[in-house]
């Protein structure tokens, strides 16, 4: 019976949901946050809620239901999408911490961080599509996912899976390698902050992200980059970790950084009072 897994993935969904409005709705409630670095937030929760609205909404009506049926065309558009914002939020978190300084720099690294993620969905689905499946396929899975999808093909997927080593890995480790880089030059900085009490605040701050960006990637690494005969059920733990979990760390490691910074908490207080005289 998997209706109790509706109980579970429900408050879930709601939770990732609203934690990510109210870092939206605090940013634009406020001009004193309307800079880059809240741009940048504001996007990638929003992003982050469209992650997750390609997945979780569909799993509780199958949960509830005895008839668990997608289409081919609902299963490929869930695929392209689920790709495509996953890794937007991966390019998105790459141009956050880089923090551009002007409004035109922005631009210019938003529409790549939109723009690639799409083109490597596009690719992938395109591919998928020109392979030939039974009428009657049972995914190993709770979404349409790319590995699983495939393991059900009647006909060769060398060619993709090539490409999905290939391209994907360049796609998928790009942003991962800046992500690194930029934590790097974050540590150095921290290193020269002369207190003992703030050294450990900004590690503190820095620590809780980067262990979802290593459960992220590490995780899409084990499900992605490894060959297809090797994938099995037991992978839906991992892909529940970069899928599910992260996503719904996001929204609080986010008010948590943003909670110390004066404006945010003075943003966040000004949209609740709105809220509460509405």
């Amino acid at each position: 019976d998997q209706k109790p897994l509706f109980a579970v993935f429900l408050p879930i969904y709601l939770v990732t949901v609203i934690g990510n409005l109210l870092i939206i709705l605090a940013i634009q409630s406020d001009t004193r946050l309307q800079t880059p670095l809240y741009f940048f937030l504001s996007v990638l929760s929003f992003v982050d809620v469209c992650y997750v609205t390609v997945i979780i909404p569909k799993m509780p009506v199958n949960f509830s239901s005895e008839t668990k049926i997608i289409s081919y065309g609902e299963c490929l558009t869930q695929m392209y999408f689920f790709i495509a914002f996953g890794n937007t939020d991966s390019y998105l978190l790459e141009s956050w911490l880089l923090t551009a300084t002007c409004h035109r720099r922005c631009v210019l690294l938003l529409v790549p961080s939109f723009c690639i993620p799409h083109f490597h969905s596009l690719l992938r689905i395109l591919l998928t599509n020109q392979l030939i499946f039974s009428a009657s396929s049972v995914i190993q899975h709770f979404f349409c996912n790319d590995q699983p999808v495939l393991k059900l093909s009647c006909s060769s997927h060398f060619v993709k899976e090539i490409i999905v080593m290939t391209e994907g890995l360049a796609v998928i480790m790009t942003p991962f390698s800046c992500i690194i880089i930029s934590y790097l030059r974050i540590l150095m900085t921290v290193l020269k902050i002369p207190s003992v009490a703030g050294k450990l605040k900004a590690f503190s701050t820095c620590g809780s992200h980067l262990t979802v960006v290593t459960l992220f990637y590490g995780s899409i690494s084990y499900v992605y980059f490894q060959p297809l005969s090797n994938y099995t059920v037991k992978d839906l733990i991992a892909t529940i970790i970069y899928t599910i979990l992260t996503t719904v760390l996001n929204p609080f490691i986010h008010l948590s950084i943003c909670l110390r910074n004066k404006d945010m908490k003075q943003g966040l207080a000004k949209l609740m009072h709105g809220m509460k005289c509405q």
